[in-house]
């Protein structure tokens, strides 16, 4: 990274204009070098939340549709980069990258192109309607409900559809709502393991959301260049939460019976451990201990657990536990 090249004064501004809220509002992009400056701090952090979720996908057995990837709202191509490194061998026709600013969408072909040079990337909106796999990145804090409605639209258009956004309440609840209007015409690939309408939607899960968590790489503890961008920046390097959604209008796989998701981190004590999961029966807390399932109890304790379980309950108990098998089908 080029760190003696970044506006650190700009990244201050940025960073004012997203926790103001107003963001939405207006381009905040003013140069080429905002936009550097940002692709090598703030962006990286949503590459590696991008990663945990690609990784996913590959494990999942999942791959690309056929056809062009739209990037929409794609600020510096971050998200369209990371998918092509996910997925070299992906049968993308070409790349549509867009955005509101004129000066961002250049920015990203540029990168995208310098990497991929034989990739046919361009800027704008895909010439027909019909897409293959629409990427969209942390855009719904920013976006009036007329514009998510437009966007939601253009995402009946894809055949798969890549969605990750910050792991705030808001924005999580604000992307189920998009899940409960796509699903009908999507099957949905994750992060949950069913099909049903989201067990969030409950009046007794009014006060939770559905979010998880990235790790960074090892070497932004070390780096005093990272610390620095932290302290600008106010952010937890050691915290990455997002929330997710991938749909495909392809069938999927089915999962084990049993299949769940761990929601959020557990609540970890002496000798047991309350687990949020989500499974076809529900969004609900169930209680793990030590004595029933050790060696799943020292994972949770160690936060080294894998989201993607097997579980036998009885009643709010988990009473067996394994890891998700891979590639799923």
């Amino acid at each position: 990274m080029k760190w003696d090249a970044i506006d650190w004064d700009a990244l201050e501004r940025l960073r004012a204009a997203f926790l103001a809220g107003d963001a939405g509002g207006q381009d905040y992009w003013r140069s080429e070098r905002d936009l550097e400056s940002y692709d090598q701090t703030f962006a990286q952090r949503i590459a590696w939340k991008w990663d945990y979720v690609l990784n996913e996908l590959e494990r999942r057995g999942w791959s690309p549709s056929a056809g062009e990837l739209l990037d929409w709202g794609c600020g510096t191509g971050i998200a369209a980069r990371r998918f092509l490194k996910h997925f070299p061998a992906a049968p993308i026709s070409a790349l549509a990258l867009w955005d509101r600013s004129p000066l961002a969408m250049q920015f990203a072909a540029d990168e995208v192109k310098r990497v991929y040079p034989r990739l046919a990337a361009r800027t704008g909106l895909p010439a027909g309607r019909e897409i293959g796999t629409l990427l969209v990145s942390h855009v719904l804090t920013e976006l009036s409900d007329r514009q998510t409605d437009e966007l939601v639209a253009i995402a009946n258009h894809a055949s798969a559809v890549i969605w990750v956004e910050p792991g705030t309440f808001e924005t999580s609840r604000a992307l189920i709502a998009v899940r409960e209007r796509l699903r009908e015409t999507f099957h949905v690939v994750a992060p949950c393991t069913h099909q049903a309408a989201c067990g969030m939607l409950t009046p007794e899960n009014e006060r939770h959301w559905c979010h998880h968590f990235a790790s960074p790489p090892p070497e932004v503890f070390t780096d005093g260049n990272w610390a620095r961008f932290g302290k600008i920046s106010g952010v937890d390097l050691r915290s990455l939460p997002l929330s997710f959604l991938v749909l495909d209008k392809r069938p999927q796989p089915s999962l084990p019976t049993g299949a769940a998701r761990i929601i959020g981190r557990p609540r970890v004590y002496k000798a047991h451990a309350l687990v949020l999961g989500c499974d076809a029966s529900g969004v609900r807390e169930r209680r793990l201990t030590k004595r029933a399932v050790p060696e799943e109890f020292r994972r949770l304790k160690k936060d080294v657990f894998d989201p993607l379980q097997v579980w036998k309950c009885s009643e709010d108990e988990i009473i067996f536990a394994s890891d998700l098998p891979n590639s799923i089908g």
